[in-house]
């Protein structure tokens, strides 16, 4: 008969991962001609529960190459968005939700799919992918078996029996006994 333990142990409780996309729009100074790159860098989230939801805030900056007054010259707009999802992460295991940890990681880098000028303004798309992972205390139940296991009895290898043997017929004063 098994004897069983319970361990309190921290473990992923409830995953998922969400795909956002977003679409801004910018107004540069100068007249944009052609788009020639857009880059988003600096990007910034943190994760916190909001009831029995997760809600995460973030920012990134983008950054638009463009060119202008009939392509002869180039100029780059910058901007800073905010952002701010809630989501809803099923758990896999009942914890105790007062002490769970929300670990949010980019699973996908924020990316400009898109940019266009309409009217003067540029108008662009982000995607990003975000996992969301709550950690919290779970039990493990583990059978024990009480019953050491018998200690292996421990040979010399005939290696180790020609060493002993070599190291006992050594003199240690050899240089001495031959003068």
């Amino acid at each position: 008969m098994a004897v069983y333990k319970e361990i309190v142990t921290k473990a992923v409780i409830g995953k998922g991962k969400k795909n956002i996309t977003t679409s801004n729009s910018v107004k540069p100074e100068v007249l944009p001609t052609t788009i020639l790159g857009c880059w988003v860098i600096n990007h910034n989230f943190q994760g916190v529960k909001s009831g029995d939801k997760i809600r995460i805030d973030g920012s990134y900056d983008v950054n638009i190459w463009y060119s202008c007054e009939d392509d002869t010259k180039t100029e780059v707009v910058r901007q800073h968005n905010n952002y701010s999802e809630t989501v809803q992460v099923r758990r896999k295991v009942d914890s105790d939700t007062s002490r769970e940890e929300v670990i949010v990681r980019s699973l996908s880098q924020p990316t400009c799919t898109k940019a266009e000028i309409i009217d003067g303004t540029i108008h662009y798309t982000i995607e990003k992918e975000l996992g969301i992972e709550l950690v919290g205390d779970t039990k493990v139940k583990i059978a024990i078996d009480e019953n050491e296991d018998p200690w292996d009895d421990l040979v010399d290898s005939e290696e180790d029996r020609i060493d002993n043997a070599i190291d006992q017929e050594v003199s240690e004063d050899y240089l001495q006994d031959n003068k």
